[in-house]
């Protein structure tokens, strides 16, 4: 059930969100800690054009540790 409702909050406003989004779902979310989890819950609370600023920006000084590692799995998979 909470893997259904986060796929759903993956879908976003723009298609690479999307893909970035679900690709880490996918891919790395199952055996992440809960603490990267509980980041990336986190993340997907954001507004598209913030979250995808720290994307593109690669500025994560206003996040915790957590949330900046699961940024920096983000836009690894972003450029993957």
């Amino acid at each position: 059930m909470r893997i259904r409702r986060l796929r759903w909050q993956c879908r976003r406003g723009r298609r690479e969100l999307d893909l970035i989004l679900t690709r880490y779902l996918d891919g790395r979310f199952a055996s992440a800690p809960a603490e990267e989890q509980e980041a990336f819950e986190k993340l997907l609370e954001m507004p598209d054009p913030v979250l995808w600023n720290f994307l593109l920006m690669e500025g994560s000084a206003a996040l915790d540790p957590a949330e900046a590692r699961v940024l920096a799995d983000l836009r690894t998979s972003r450029d993957s």
